[in-house]
């Protein structure tokens, strides 16, 4: 978003923005927070398609403005000192709280859920042991056995 944008969302002047900006530029180094437009890019979005200016005082784009990232967006508010900007901060914050509390549950959850694929796993193991087992025995109980004992009406020494 850029500068002018910001400045109206956190209802304080654009020039008071730039100031808290440049007396905070530490906080927005690197262009993951914040990067000044170019030249070429101003006239860009002060022409219209026409490539004339718009008409009306303080419509057209005088000094490069900021723009800035989420996470510039997210500085901003801690460095402006206007109540829209500490509403947002605070909001800010509070989405951090919801979303680690959030992170620790669904960590938590996914750790219940392991340690439930785990014992099942177990269980299933038994389970197939237990079934293998008693495959072999009812393979082993289903062979034909040698028969012992007496059998009647076999006897060879019997004639008539």
């Amino acid at each position: 978003m850029l500068d002018f944008d910001l400045a109206r969302l956190y209802e304080v002047e654009t020039k008071r923005l730039k100031e808290a900006v440049r007396r905070n530029i530490n906080r927005f180094y690197g262009d993951d927070f914040m990067f000044q437009l170019s030249k070429d890019e101003v006239e860009e979005l002060s022409r219209s398609q026409f490539a004339s200016l718009n008409k009306g005082r303080g419509s057209n784009i005088k000094y490069t403005p900021f723009a800035f990232t989420e996470l510039g967006v997210s500085m901003l508010s801690s460095v402006l000192n206007s109540e829209k900007a500490i509403e947002i901060n605070r909001s800010i914050m509070r989405a951090f709280v919801v979303i680690r509390k959030y992170a620790l549950g669904y960590a938590e959850l996914n750790q219940k859920l392991e340690n439930f694929m785990i014992e099942t796993d177990m269980q299933f193991s038994e389970i197939y042991q237990a079934l293998t087992e008693l495959a072999e025995q009812k393979r082993t109980d289903e062979q034909p056995r040698k028969q012992i004992g007496f059998v009647i009406g076999e006897n060879k020494n019997t004639e008539k």
